[in-house]
């Protein structure tokens, strides 16, 4: 069922809600990555398989797809994210959980510390741990196009991401500042040893600064966000997050 789903400062997202198996009291909102979409090929698969488990809310950020607004590269999104968060509860859902992808993956960090009981599951899939990395030359690239207007104008044209002009705020908490805060939210981090936009030792810092409350998933073989989360590594996401917690 496509919704409309409004956040707290003025925004409408393109959004949707899939119903998962009978008897199902967990929903699952999943966060895409910058540039991505819900409605691209790599996460409706993700959509799909997590569907077997449990329901789903799928949603654009701003400035991506049929939202409306101005994407921020992870700024505002938490917003985004809240809003889809509070619908699902609204739907009367035993356990909500997220699931993000890179800059969704900063969101879910970001959204599990600011308090808890706002999710009661968080799994972010190659986060960053830092704003504005260059520390990879996949990196340095976005950089470049979403600091300059032909590079935005580039990003509108192929993937129709509408960013901001706006610069950077660098008071924005990153993702790594986040996670101690998060402690009280079983939290997983996946993340591939050939991604190439963020190194493993990303994911290491951040399951070092999250402390025992993380788990962290090195997976050998795979890259970056939903193209490189392949459907068997999806159900085990699953199963994770339908796992007994003590």
């Amino acid at each position: 069922m496509d919704v409309t789903l409004p956040t707290r400062d003025g925004e409408r997202l393109d959004a949707a809600h899939l119903r998962g198996p009978a008897g199902s009291d967990l929903c699952v909102v999943l966060a895409h990555s910058f540039a991505g979409s819900r409605r691209t090929r790599a996460y409706r698969r993700l959509a799909a398989e997590l569907r077997r488990t449990a329901s789903v809310v799928t949603f654009d950020f701003r400035g991506h797809g049929r939202s409306s607004g101005l994407s921020t590269g992870g700024e505002a999104e938490v917003h985004d994210l809240a809003a889809a968060v509070e619908f699902a509860r609204a739907q009367g859902y035993a356990e909500v959980a997220a699931v993000g992808f890179s800059m969704g993956a900063a969101c879910v960090i970001r959204l599990a510390a600011a308090g808890p009981g706002l999710l009661d599951a968080a799994v972010a899939v190659s986060a960053p741990a830092r704003w504005q990395y260059r520390g990879t030359t996949r990196m340095r690239l976005v950089q470049g196009l979403t600091s300059t207007p032909p590079g935005r104008a580039v990003l509108r044209l192929t993937t129709g991401t509408r960013l901001s002009p706006r610069p950077w705020n660098p008071a924005t908490e990153s993702p790594l500042d986040a996670v101690p805060k998060a402690a009280a939210t079983p939290l997983l981090l996946v993340h591939g040893a050939r991604d190439p936009y963020y190194p493993l030792a990303t994911a290491h810092a951040l399951e070092e600064a999250a402390g025992a409350a993380a788990h962290l998933w090195a997976e050998p073989s795979m890259t970056h966000a939903e193209a490189g989360t392949s459907t068997a590594l999806m159900r085990r996401i699953a199963d994770w997050l339908t796992a007994p917690r003590p």
